[in-house]
């Protein structure tokens, strides 16, 4: 196959790359390792399965008012955002032998939002907008190697068969550090090989806990659904009741992902079930569902040095790309933003800049 732009990875940077370079006449095909695309966005109903009208178990909260490249995306797409409820009172749990302490809180400035159908209703809308014989879920790029006038990528899909793209550029949109188990011919520059495997990866270290409920009773208390603990298992726990009504809390794991791996799943799950009870009341015991993702074991998110936090990554303009590729590669995940500090955001902002320098590259022979 020849295209003119080849996307490496169908999450939110890959598909708003592919989605602004096909609105400029560009061919451009989505290449993406999942047999689902959306990336690190997981949006699913009660039992797992990738949902409309989901729960997030991925990035959830958007800020548009001080994100306004991410804000004027969800505007051109139409889709709606709702607040991230905070009505109510926020419990502080300090110590295993103290009742947990009950604040008032303030008001949120600025205020988070939600999607309404969950983040996943924003890749599915950007896919929308992408001819679907340009989109090739469960599709690996192994290699890519660098010609005189084009670079040749080879695939190997999920059931084994084997490819290869011809394209004159390619969008690198996966983790930086993911890029670093692909093979290049010739090698990368030492130096940017360097930043990316330094680089931390957004989500990558991190669980979440997710649990169904019929009815959001706490706010029949009023509480908020807003939580902090230094007792754990999870850190920090927020209400996750979708647009819809549908009435969940979540949390984040505080326990480390070796951890979490010598716990068990269903031993954390049901620890977690018992901080919800703890915090929330008895009610909370009779989950509807649990739902759990833990990013450091999905091998299309994290690389071993990504079990251990190392913070975030941090907004820079300098090059990801040096030395030879330069002029046919570009990065544009998330964590290679020049302005935003953010998951969604900074995917947004680094798919922009990745399609400008694309289309710009490109500008000569067409």
């Amino acid at each position: 196959m020849k295209t003119t732009v080849a996307v490496i990875g169908g999450g939110l940077s890959g598909l708003c790359a592919a989605r602004r370079l096909h609105a400029a006449g560009i061919d451009v095909r989505v290449i993406e390792a999942r047999p689902r695309l959306g990336g690190r966005i997981l949006s699913t109903d009660e039992h797992g399965a990738p949902s409309d009208d989901g729960f997030d178990l991925g990035p959830s909260w958007c800020w548009p008012r001080v994100q306004p490249q991410l804000a004027a995306l969800v505007q051109e797409l139409g889709l709606d955002l709702f607040p991230q409820h905070t009505r109510g009172d926020v419990l502080f749990e300090r110590m295993s032998r103290e009742t947990p302490l009950r604040c008032q809180a303030s008001d949120q400035e600025p205020q988070s939002m939600r999607i309404v159908g969950g983040t996943s209703a924003l890749t599915a809308a950007l896919l929308a907008q992408l001819p679907a014989d340009r989109v090739l879920p469960g599709t690996h790029v192994t290699h890519m190697a660098l010609g005189h006038s084009e670079v040749e990528l080879t695939t190997s899909r999920d059931d084994g068969a084997m490819g290869h793209l011809l394209a004159d550029q390619v969008v690198a949109a996966v983790p930086p550090r993911l890029l670093t188990q692909l093979a290049f011919s010739p090698a990368v520059d030492e130096t940017a090989a360097r930043r990316w495997a330094e680089t931390a990866t957004w989500m990558a270290p991190h669980a979440k806990v997710l649990a169904v409920y019929d009815r959001p009773f706490w706010r029949d208390a009023g509480l908020s659904g807003t939580a902090q603990s230094f007792v754990g298992p999870l850190g920090e726990i927020h209400d996750a009741t979708t647009a819809s009504g549908k009435a969940a809390l979540f949390g984040f794991v505080s326990v480390g992902a070796d951890a979490r791996a010598a716990i068990g799943e269903a031993a954390l799950v049901a620890a977690c079930v018992q901080q919800f009870a703890r915090l929330f009341g008895p009610e909370a015991l009779q989950p509807r569902a649990t739902l759990v993702k833990d990013w450091s074991t999905d091998p299309l998110t994290a690389v071993a040095s990504d079990r251990v936090p190392s913070g975030h990554p941090h907004p820079s303009a300098a090059p990801w790309v040096t030395g030879v590729w330069q002029e046919r590669l570009s990065l544009c995940a998330s964590e290679t933003s020049a302005t935003e500090p953010g998951y969604l955001a900074g995917a947004v902002s680094a798919a922009e800049r990745a399609a400008l320098e694309v289309a710009h590259r490109l500008a000569p022979t067409r």
